[in-house]
């Protein structure tokens, strides 16, 4: 069973630690990325600007994560978004993502937005499902991505 709880300072080596494993397994990480500072100020970045960085553990292991980023009072940005190799396709990563857009709306944003590699197919399969919808194709740095929004609140939530 997965519990989830707000991130907390003592997290913050697992944090990176998943990071660091899920992405490559996934063969979208790059190593020392610029794009990774955020993981070294969560409590800045997330918790003290209207977000939300949120833990799955199982047996106190950390098995998953994601987080909300405010980028403007009306929209957040779903963000760091993982699940372990070893527990994928257990309903973890939805869990995650359900428990940040209750938190999304309880913040009063309307929108919410991301980006996914081209490569994670699994991941634009995913935000599909959960209502996305595609509305360009970019590079961040040298990745080639997706970015998705999706309508929130009583007017957009499924």
């Amino acid at each position: 069973m997965l519990n989830i709880h707000r991130y907390q300072s003592s997290d913050h080596a697992t944090v990176w630690d998943l990071h660091k494993t899920a992405l490559p397994a996934a063969g979208a990480y790059i190593h020392d990325s610029p794009f990774d500072v955020d993981l070294g100020q969560i409590e800045a970045v997330y918790l003290d600007g209207f977000g939300e960085f949120l833990i799955g553990t199982v047996e106190d292991r950390v098995v998953a994560m994601g987080a909300l980023r405010r980028t403007d009072p009306a929209r957040a940005e779903v963000r760091r978004m993982r699940v372990h190799a070893d527990f994928q396709r257990q309903g973890f990563g939805q869990a995650i993502y359900d428990a940040l857009e209750k938190r999304a709306i309880e913040l009063g944003y309307s929108v919410l937005h991301l980006d996914t590699a081209v490569v994670l197919v699994g991941a634009q399969h995913f935000y599909a499902k959960n209502g996305y919808q595609e509305v360009r194709r970019g590079k961040l740095g040298i990745i080639d991505c997706i970015f998705y929004e999706k309508q929130i609140g009583s007017s957009g939530s499924h």
